[in-house]
């Protein structure tokens, strides 16, 4: 979801908690019932489900959202949502990857389009920002549970590529295509993780001024308020 950006811990600290969790919560319920149209209604036999779910609890998505949302999967409402991946450049050249759950792919383009433009960027072809960045596979652990060896030797055993040990939290990164093995190799032995998703890495970040990286902040601020818009990747280091 958009609230795992790599600049999202910036903007919780901006206010308007109620409007953020409620954007959030939207994102992740219609993620939800994508995933359960497309897959088995168990999560445990559907894998994109599970992680939908996962992603919901740790966010503190009351638990008749998430029954909700998989409900509205066995309705006919009409909702055709489409995976659609924008790439293209905002504000100070800033390469961007904006991953969409769309019923109307013209109505995101132009929204995504018109507020690029407004911030001095442009909207670009498939391809265009892309070689920039890497896919992988991301998963986090509270360093309260494991030390940095057992979260190194987790890693290792789970078949992942890296594991990084930061303040808080360990960071396992593997590649996108043994995401879903390599983490339910370590739910096997950690229930409760931080985080979990696929994301866009940058392969060099971009360095910015103090006051382009707010002008920057403010413009995933308003792109992230498109109920369609379910990720934003930047090459913009905060």
């Amino acid at each position: 979801m958009a609230g795992h950006s790599h600049w999202a811990g910036i903007k919780h600290k901006k206010g308007r908690q109620d409007k953020v969790r409620s954007k959030l919560f939207s994102k992740l319920s219609r993620e939800i019932t994508v995933a359960a149209k497309l897959g088995d209604k168990d999560p445990d036999m559907n894998p994109r489900l599970r992680s939908a779910i996962q992603a919901a609890k740790q966010s503190n998505m009351p638990k008749e959202n998430i029954n909700r949302a998989i409900s509205k999967s066995e309705l006919n409402t009409g909702e055709n949502y489409e995976f659609l991946r924008y790439e293209g450049y905002g504000a100070f050249n800033t390469a961007l990857i904006i991953e969409t759950l769309s019923d109307n792919k013209n109505r995101t383009a132009s929204t995504i389009r018109t507020i690029l433009q407004k911030n001095g960027g442009r909207l670009g072809e498939n391809g265009s920002t892309s070689h920039l960045f890497y896919n992988c596979g991301v998963i986090k652990i509270d360093n309260k549970i494991l030390n940095n060896d057992e979260a190194l030797e987790l890693a290792i055993n789970s078949g992942a590529n890296e594991c990084n040990s930061m303040k808080d939290y360990h960071e396992i990164t593997c590649q996108m295509k043994d995401f879903y093995k390599v983490k339910s190799s370590i739910e096997k032995k950690i229930s409760n993780l931080i985080y979990s998703g696929i994301e866009w890495r940058a392969y060099n970040s971009l360095k910015l001024s103090k006051e382009q990286k707010e002008k920057v902040i403010n413009m995933l601020e308003v792109l992230d308020e498109i109920d369609d818009i379910q990720n934003i990747f930047t090459n913009c280091e905060f």
